[in-house]
């Protein structure tokens, strides 16, 4: 059984559903993981919207309670052996040059789309053992029978550890939507059902995410993949669910709601009878017309005192059937000239175009595009925000709570803010952290949320450093209002870890070279790296962001680089300037004239104030 209200939707972008108050349902058995059984319930804040660094296994079971989120949209990576790259674009693009090769578009490393059987993977696949869900593990046991100890099966052991907590995370009343693509669903499918239940399963909706692809000619000898897979559970019987409706195909259109009132309003034609009886409904319905005329129903009985040249008649419904509404309702639908009629006096009901919702959501959507133009905003397997305004609007309401444990870029959390629900984004890379920040800020400047899991102290970043080099860069060139530079790959960054965009003269853009050192060690080289560094690509700036205290030989060669003048304030400004995490966080930040610190982001468009539903 499901809670639900209908809601029409013009595609795209649909309108929301009016929120409904949802039933308690029944809640499944549930064994939670056998570590955890005999702790307390997490003792957590009421929900308020926030961003996780980290990895979402550690951060549900940290910080999501029990019950508590009433949508979760997961799009994990596919395991598809690829490795997707964040896309910026550059101010100086157009004059890219030996200057400034950043000035076609920079390419960060966002993730690697490839999984490995290791001790990580063989230690999922254990938690999945000791985790009480017995179906689930049965299921996976079987599939490491069947696949082996491969890149599939790290994959999979990696999903269900990760479903059993969003299974948990789930109120009773919650829906969970996974997207995937064909590569893994059919494995997928069957651990949600060892999770979730093969008796809480809802649907399979295909969205077409891209059009036709012409590989023929490149030798593909099998049909184009362009649909991705979203698997559609929900945690019990009664679930939180809004109708949706599309819009009516013009072919439909112009042959069912061909007919029209004088002043253009479109309509069809419905049968008023039915095939069973009930109260009055086995009566002539009396109709007149005029010589040459069209039928009208005799409501005052005019045939008692007929007219000359008049024709008056009952007439019945059709043979074997009876009429639909008693003769009082049928009056109605005659003073509110909601009655046609055929050629035999046959009455038919007029269904306005214009009060029909349209056509009920199916599970194949293919009216959906990809991103395109201004949405894009440049991160790998960036969704459409109608995709997720779309599944928000179906299955939570206005002060739900929405979850997506892979948060990417933020679109869901995005369609979460603009429809007015609540909403907790995880994501393991501080660039995605970082994208999304600046896409919640431009596109709802008002908007409330926190961030957790960054570095909030000068031991929790030189930890960071410890842990993941790359990360602690990203974040490092973050706090700075710099752009990313050069990703993993060894020795492509020449040196340089990050760009921050400025206006020297207030119209013109250059560049600063970031330069970020996270070790306990560093020494006067990395001055002199940096600033060849600058040489090398003409830059005016560079700025050395180092965990250790600089020595008195770096910054007399830091300062031995000179000085560099702004024509736009008339002030002087160290070419080369070093910075410090402890001063980072005391709040020093380089002196550069005019940074623009969105110069390199693709900007999110501003949306409206919050809606719960969408017009």
């Amino acid at each position: 059984m499901t809670r639900h209200a209908d809601v029409a939707l013009r595609s795209p972008p649909l309108p929301a559903p009016s929120p409904r108050p949802r039933g308690t349902g029944s809640h499944p058995k549930r064994a939670h993981l056998r570590w955890a059984r005999d702790a307390a319930p997490l003792a957590l804040p009421p929900v308020t919207n926030r961003l996780h660094y980290g990895d979402n296994l550690a951060v549900l079971r940290a910080h999501v309670a029990s019950d508590s989120v009433d949508l979760v949209y997961l799009d994990p990576p596919f395991n598809s052996n690829a490795t997707y790259n964040i896309l910026f674009k550059s101010p100086a693009a157009g004059r890219a040059d030996a200057a400034h090769p950043d000035a076609a578009q920079a390419q960060i490393r966002a993730f690697e789309d490839t999984w490995r059987w290791n001790d990580s993977a063989e230690a999922a696949f254990d938690e999945v053992a000791r985790s009480g869900h017995l179906r689930a593990f049965e299921l996976l046991r079987a599939m490491r029978g069947f696949l082996g100890e491969n890149d599939m099966m790290a994959y999979l052991a990696m999903m269900a550890i990760r479903l059993i907590e969003l299974h948990r995370v789930l109120k009773p009343t919650g829906s969970l939507y996974l997207h995937c693509d064909p590569t893994a669903s059919h494995y997928l499918k069957l651990l949600l059902d060892g999770v979730f239940g093969a008796e809480n399963y809802r649907s399979e909706i295909s969205w077409k995410r891209s059009s036709a692809h012409n590989d023929a000619k490149q030798g593909r000898a099998q049909y184009g993949h362009i649909r991705d897979v979203l698997l559609f559970y929900t945690k019990s019987r009664h679930w939180t669910w809004n109708t949706l409706y599309t819009r009516y195909d013009e072919r439909y259109l112009a042959g069912a709601y061909r007919h029209a009132e004088p002043d253009g309003r479109r309509y069809r034609r419905g049968d008023l009878t039915a095939a069973k009886p009930g109260g009055d409904v086995s009566y002539g319905w009396p109709v007149r017309r005029a010589p040459g005329g069209a039928w009208q129903a005799d409501l005052d009985e005019a045939w008692r005192d007929p007219l000359p040249g008049w024709e008056y008649k009952r007439v019945p419904p059709y043979e074997g059937r009876y009429w639909a509404f008693s003769r009082a309702n049928m009056a109605e639908f005659a003073r509110a000239r909601r009655l046609a009629y055929a050629a035999s006096g046959m009455p038919e009901y007029k269904r306005y175009l214009d009060e029909q919702p349209g056509v009920p959501l199916q599970n194949d959507w293919g009216d959906l595009p990809p991103v395109t133009g201004g949405e894009r905003l440049g991160y790998p397997t960036q969704k459409p925000l109608a995709l997720l305004e779309r599944i928000i609007a179906a299955s939570s309401n206005e002060g739900d709570v929405v979850l997506d444990p892979f948060c990417g870029c933020g679109t869901a959390v995005h369609a979460a803010q603009k429809l007015g629900r609540r909403w907790i984004g995880i994501d393991v890379t501080h660039l995605a952290i970082t994208l999304i920040e600046k896409r919640l800020t431009d596109a709802f400047p008002a908007a409330a949320f926190t961030v957790e899991g960054t570095p909030r102290d000068l031991a929790a970043a030189l930890d960071l450093a410890r842990r993941d080099k790359y990360q602690f860069q990203w974040w490092a060139v973050s706090m700075v209002d710099a752009m990313p530079f050069g990703g993993k790959r060894k020795g492509a960054d020449g040196g340089i870890d990050g760009i921050i965009y400025f206006k020297p003269d207030g119209r013109r853009t250059d560049r600063a070279l970031v330069s970020v050192k996270g070790g306990s060690h560093v020494g006067v080289t990395m001055i002199r790296d940096l600033h060849s560094a600058m040489e090398r690509e003409r830059a005016p700036l560079g700025v050395f962001i180092s965990a250790a205290l600089p020595t008195s030989v770096m910054e007399r060669e830091a300062a031995a680089v000179g000085r560099f003048r702004s024509e736009a304030t008339g002030k002087t400004y160290a070419r080369l300037q070093i910075v410090t995490l402890a001063e980072l966080f005391a709040g020093r930040r380089p002196d550069i004239p005019f940074v623009d610190a969105n110069a390199a982001f693709r900007r999110a468009a501003r949306e409206a104030a919050p809606q719960g539903r969408l017009l």
